[in-house]
């Protein structure tokens, strides 16, 4: 892998929100809460690289390590399925020709994160087809907490705004830019809360926020 290439993982954060993103990946700040210790023990499961399986016309890869030159984004995948397709690609020590599909892992249910879960998911897709050789028309997101997938399928649109999210990303970091709060109803289950400070930074002011707080602590 390349030293200087961002994780790609890092693009549902900057969708989710580009000051989130940017406190992560070029400040190197990071608080865990409820919701993040879940999705990284249930992602450590998925990615343990000993839990590779195969099912006559299918196979399972897990804890996949990919990379993108033209994203500059590097990152593992935590699941990829291969499945026997005669318009495949051909895999060492396997006869036949296989097609691959990403699946992401989720926490939580689909709804206001959807669109970056796209995103993350057509960015790991981007990767495999520059690696493999190939295309890839679909992935899918499986979320735990409903035990469905989702499929996503990797459409012009969205492939373009993963181009233009991974030029941004990657000019941010070059500059070393933290963007300004922009409140927003996701704030309150953001595990950087403490560090971003919404409330004060878009205030008018210290004393605005603590007034505030105090205010929803012991309302009038």
């Amino acid at each position: 892998m390349v030293d200087n290439y961002l994780p790609l993982s890092g693009i549902q954060h900057f969708a989710f929100c580009r000051r989130q993103w940017a406190l992560i990946h070029v400040e190197q700040q990071w608080k865990e809460n409820q919701l993040t210790a879940e999705g990284r023990i249930q992602h450590e499961t998925a990615h343990d690289e000993t839990r590779g399986e195969s099912r006559g016309d299918l196979l399972i890869s897990r804890g996949m390590r990919v990379i993108s030159h033209t994203l500059r984004l590097q990152g593992t995948c935590d699941v990829v399925e291969f499945r026997r397709d005669p318009q495949g690609i051909s895999l060492k020590g396997k006869e036949g020709l296989w097609r691959p599909m990403p699946i992401e892992y989720k926490h939580g249910m689909r709804g206001i994160g959807t669109e970056a879960d796209a995103l993350q998911l057509c960015c790991q897709a981007i990767c495999l087809e520059e690696m493999l050789l190939c295309a890839i028309p679909v992935g899918a997101v499986f979320y735990h907490s409903t035990r469905r997938r989702e499929v996503i399928a990797f459409d012009e649109p969205l492939r373009e705004r993963v181009l233009h999210m991974a030029e941004e990303m990657n000019e941010y970091f070059a500059r070393g830019y933290t963007p300004r709060v922009k409140r927003k109803a996701g704030c309150k289950s953001c595990s950087l809360i403490d560090v971003c400070l919404p409330k004060m930074l878009q205030g008018s002011g210290a004393a605005s926020y603590v007034r505030q707080a105090i205010e929803e602590v012991n309302p009038p």
